[in-house]
């Protein structure tokens, strides 16, 4: 019993293949349009997710420099270093003298004039601090917290691009799915209209074939062949331009890359995400080749 499903959806499967092929103009056409339509809120799921990581991967460690009060004493910053060692939301911190502060602002500024002409340094000590934590809420508190410590002067972080980085990825990610919905909509249509084109140029084998018995499942199953394998190929399309259009855009950031001393390079989508991309091609194609069968197939009877 099972062998003869199996081959009878082999043969449907076959079979199909073969309509495809003997139409390539149309096929490929078709394919292109839904590999395009799909390669678009793909690219910037993608796009999202690289900027994500790259954000991770820059903020993994946040940043704050605490500036101290100009006529701290020793004995402060010894009692500073020990609340920070013993901090858990801290994870380094590095005490920078205010003499080699001085010395770091003329050589990366080249201040060096203005700076020799000083009667005395104006600039106080300071620790630069990396935190463990990198919400904007918990980055506030760690902030406020530290700005009530009475040898600290001033806190500095600005946790504005984290809020503004959370606000892109969030609607990037309304825009894939308002996208997807469209786009899905559109391929739906696409293939309704394919199979209801196909079910009037086969009207009168679909009329023999219920003359001699043949079942409705019998009868459309070759159709849903035919918008799965035909969604398919669409995905696979669309991973395709992906790749392609990724492969390129890193041979542009190399050189953008070594101007900022930093590895950016965009990630190819991942497998699983490629097998999702796939699933789901082929389902919108045998969605619409369903829908079209539903409204369609019914109204042809043997005369």
């Amino acid at each position: 019993m099972i062998r003869a499903w199996l081959m009878q959806h082999g043969f449907v499967f076959f079979l199909t293949l073969r309509r495809l092929i003997a139409t390539p103009v149309t096929s490929l056409l078709s394919v292109i349009v839904m590999g395009i339509a799909l390669s678009l809120p793909t690219g910037i799921y993608v796009l999202m997710e690289n900027l994500s990581a790259i954000s991770g991967q820059t903020a993994s460690s946040p940043q704050m420099s605490l500036f101290l009060n100009l006529d701290i004493k020793k004995e402060d910053i010894e009692r500073i270093k020990q609340r920070m060692e013993e901090d858990s939301q801290i994870v380094s911190f590095q005490f920078i003298p205010k003499a080699i502060a001085l010395q770091q602002l003329q050589q990366s500024n080249g201040l060096t004039d203005i700076t020799a002409s000083l009667v005395h340094n104006p600039l106080p000590d300071a620790f630069i601090v990396h935190t463990l934590e990198n919400t904007p809420e918990n980055l506030e508190q760690l902030r406020v917290a530290m700005q009530s410590w009475p040898e600290i002067e001033h806190v500095q972080f600005d946790s504005a691009w984290a809020e503004r980085l959370n606000a892109l990825l969030k609607l990037g990610r309304f825009i894939v799915l308002m996208l997807t919905t469209l786009l899905s909509v559109a391929i739906i249509a696409i293939m309704f209209n394919t199979i209801r084109l196909q079910i009037l140029t086969k009207r009168d084998e679909i009329e023999i074939s219920k003359l001699i018995g043949a079942t409705d499942s019998f009868i459309r199953r070759p159709f849903l062949y035919f918008g799965a394998i035909q969604g398919l190929a669409g995905g696979a399309t669309a991973w395709l331009i992906m790749t392609l259009v990724i492969r390129a855009m890193n041979e542009k950031l190399v050189t953008l890359a070594q101007l900022y001393d930093f590895d950016l390079q965009l990630q190819q989508i991942p497998p699983s995400d490629s097998i999702s991309l796939l699933l789901f091609s082929s389902w919108l194609g045998w969605l619409g080749a369903r829908i079209s069968v539903a409204s369609h197939l019914w109204q042809i009877e043997p005369r």
